[in-house]
């Protein structure tokens, strides 16, 4: 199958600031992956710290609180840690953009198939929300499942939705610390 078509099914835009420089990850085919995260202000002037993978090819000269505009993919693996499995999420670089050409922007945009049965619930606050598990294909067989939430309407409609029912999602990567 023609590549192109894993790419258009999971796409990433993205201007943050670098909070942490690159650190080795791993190698695959004799190219390294380094991990940094990224700082993304939202609207409300909360910030999300996002998890970003990047190739040893498209490294610059990276300081720490310097703009990065990022064109990429929204991935998941599993890692083994304390003898269980974890699932962990990550935005893989496939392009660096110059982020002065950018608007404020975290987009996502993934289709995919839900893969486990929606959770429907109401916030103690009365809003409305749906989790759901979205499997996006990969090309070389391979699949990322990432968890979405939806609110309000997109609850409602996406509660009614079966194991397998493909979907089109789009919205923004947020990140949270729970105690």
């Amino acid at each position: 199958m023609n590549n192109l078509l894993y790419e258009n099914n999971n796409h990433v835009l993205l201007k943050g600031k670098i909070k942490e420089l690159p650190k080795y990850s791993h190698t695959v085919m004799g190219e390294g992956f380094f991990e940094m995260d990224v700082e993304v202000e939202r609207l409300s002037e909360e910030v999300d710290i996002l998890p970003v993978t990047i190739s040893e090819r498209l490294i610059t000269n990276f300081n720490i609180g310097d703009e990065i505009g990022i064109s990429g993919q929204f991935r998941s693996y599993n890692k083994l840690e304390e003898n269980k499995s974890k699932l962990m999420l990550t935005i893989f670089v496939k392009e660096l953009l110059n982020p002065a050409e950018m608007s404020e922007i975290n987009q996502i945009y993934l289709i995919g198939y839900i893969c486990k049965e929606p959770i429907y619930r109401t916030t103690p606050f009365g809003r409305e929300i749906c989790d759901m598990l979205l499997a996006v294909n990969r090309a070389y067989n391979k699949s990322d499942y990432l968890p979405c939430i939806s609110w309000g309407r997109n609850a409602r409609f996406v509660r009614d939705l079966g194991v397998g029912e493909k979907l089109e999602v789009q919205g923004r990567i947020q990140s949270r610390k729970y105690q």
